[in-house]
């Protein structure tokens, strides 16, 4: 069984992981098991621009707010701003102040100087603005569609005015009450004011599209796509949002499906523009169940991933990550009758497996789901094999 094992272990490289798959995939989705390990994000950096310049792959797409990745997508293709202020402004839950994710954002930048724009690299946040602890006010994607329809289209055609959004939306603080993620009770998501937004939404949504022949000409490609994105967010949110306030046993595993939702909706978008390399935890990518431990007990809902992959088919592709071990986070050395275990008994540092050819050499050998010692890591769960395209593991991740 061991030399069947090395035989699936390859070198880490662009090369190696698209020798796993049969085609070049429009979506090669790379998870990792925990966020803000900096070994784990510069592989991710390595790799794609090993993508970018031997695959002609053209966009990365990160679970960070797809709102504020459009800063990170403006200084990396025409350097608008300034380094500092991508990396400030340009990513969610604090990922901005990870080395990585600032030279990733400088090489693109460095990348893109002089080259036509068929030819540059492109950045997409593709999470919700969302948090652990809340989400954010749908002002920002319903004034901006609003806006972007004002300029383009008949005010007749206009479901209401810009000022009837802001008295409806009110006071942002309303939205973004972190009780409200533990109290229903504290959200605004069921009022009369976002019941009449989400009607507003959809119609703004649907004038979008009614008017799409005229808009694709009469401005900007990228104008018209970030209005869809605009909607596709408006949505989400409002639909979050009326979640946040359900009281049923049911509220959390509906939480977690309409965020993965929001999720799946902006990937199967950024497919839409051609291959790109989508980086986020594995829960969210692979193509099975998602599952949660959480406050009120265990969550169950069905991944970004699983939703994409039902479409997509194999122009869908998901490669894991698993790790031996995070020292500086109580992650040791994994039990030898764990997928991690097996690994990393092999003498390389870091290498990808053709998963489901691993699956075969062990042969049914029963193997257990490792222990995860803090609630930011979630072990690979040996079942997942034959349904991911490759395993990239890395054997020890140092503290950075």
């Amino acid at each position: 069984m061991a030399t069947d094992i090395k035989d699936a272990v390859r070198t880490v490289d662009a090369a190696a992981v698209m020798g796993l798959l049969p085609d070049r995939p429009r979506l090669l989705a790379l998870g990792e098991p925990t966020h803000g390990e900096d070994a784990l994000l510069r592989l991710r950096n390595e790799l794609f621009r090993q993508f970018v310049e031997q695959e002609g792959y053209r966009t990365i797409a990160i679970e960070s707010d797809c709102l504020m990745g459009l800063v990170v997508d403006d200084y990396v293709t025409s350097g608008t701003g300034t380094l500092d202020e991508a990396v400030e402004r340009g990513f969610s839950h604090a990922w901005g102040s990870l080395a990585a994710n600032r030279e990733l954002v400088r090489w693109m930048r460095a990348h893109n100087e002089g080259r036509p724009a068929s030819e540059r690299v492109r950045f997409a946040g593709f999470d919700g603005p969302l948090e652990i602890s809340g989400a954010a006010s749908p002002r920002q994607a319903l004034t901006s569609l609003h806006g972007y329809l004002s300029a383009g289209v008949d005010a007749d055609l206009l479901p209401c005015t810009a000022e009837t959004l802001d008295r409806l939306l009110g006071a942002d603080g309303r939205w973004t009450d972190p009780a409200a993620m533990t109290d229903p009770a504290r959200s605004v998501g069921r009022s009369a004011e976002a019941g009449r937004l989400r009607l507003l939404a959809d119609e703004l949504v649907a004038l979008l599209d009614a008017q799409t022949p005229h808009l694709i000409t009469a401005t900007r490609r990228d104008d018209w796509d970030r209005a869809r994105l605009y909607g596709r967010t408006a949505t989400g949110l409002l639909r979050y949002h009326y979640g946040m306030a359900d009281t049923s046993p049911a509220r959390m595993a509906r939480l977690c499906a309409s965020r993965d939702m929001m999720m799946a909706h902006n990937l199967l978008a950024v497919a839409a523009h051609g291959p790109a390399l989508v980086h986020a935890h594995n829960s969210h990518l692979q193509r099975e169940k998602s599952t949660m431990q959480m406050w009120q007990g265990p969550v169950e809902w069905w991944s970004a991933g699983a939703l994409v992959s039902a479409q997509l088919g194999a122009e869908y592709a998901f490669v894991a990550t698993a790790l031996g071990t995070i020292r500086h986070q109580g992650v040791d050395t994994p039990a030898p009758d764990t997928v991690e275990g097996v690994l990393y008994a092999l003498p390389d540092d870091r290498c990808v497996i053709d998963a489901p050819r691993l699956a075969t050499a062990l042969g049914g050998t029963p193997l257990g789901r490792r222990v995860s010692p803090w609630f930011g890591y979630a072990p690979f769960d040996p079942a997942h094999l034959e349904n991911s395209d490759g395993l990239v593991f890395v054997k020890d991740v140092p503290q950075s």
